[in-house]
């Protein structure tokens, strides 16, 4: 204790500090914050610009990125539509030709169904007109050998009867 009791004490009744030694520190530590700004703090604050400036950067990055992406949605979204609307006016066509195609081919069956029937009916007259002409034709050589044959004889009414139907027999059997 004798070597203490010259130099100063602060806070003696306490436990007491030199001021010998708080000096020093605080000197030391000075110095150590001189050092540690020259050759600690300037690169870790380059390092900290750095890394803000390539957040930043990135930040910029990503809303460019989303802004293109909502461009490019809103894009789509309009082709989207564009080919909907294409897609039905191609379908709306579609119809309307389908449509006038029905027309035309009902038309055209039409007009086809009443030629046949105008040609089968030009056939049916004249095959009509043939069996009368023929009809005509045996009536007519029927009536010939009837009268040839009443010349030849006199003819009671039974005969001529039994005549007529015999060659009605005759005429029948020719037709079959």
């Amino acid at each position: 204790m004798s070597a203490t009791i010259g130099t100063p004490y602060i806070f003696a009744s306490l436990g007491g500090l030199h001021i010998g030694d708080i000096l020093v520190q605080l000197i030391c530590f000075l110095i150590l914050l001189v050092i540690g700004r020259k050759f600690a703090w300037g690169p870790i604050m380059n390092m900290m610009k750095k890394r803000e400036d390539y957040v930043i950067s990135e930040i910029e990055a990503a809303e460019k990125s989303r802004k293109e992406a909502a461009e490019l949605a809103v894009k789509s979204e309009e082709r989207l539509k564009e080919a909907k609307q294409d897609a039905q006016r191609i379908i709306d066509d579609a119809r309307t030709i389908a449509s006038k195609q029905e027309q035309e081919i009902i038309e055209q069956a039409r007009l086809e169904s009443e030629r046949l029937k105008k040609a089968a009916q030009a056939d049916i007259r004249n095959e009509k007109e043939k069996a009368i002409q023929a009809l005509q034709d045996q009536v007519a050589s029927l009536s010939v050998l009837i009268a040839t044959k009443v010349i030849e004889k006199e003819l009671s009414d039974q005969d001529q009867a039994r005549l007529i139907d015999d060659y009605v027999k005759q005429l029948g059997e020719t037709n079959e």
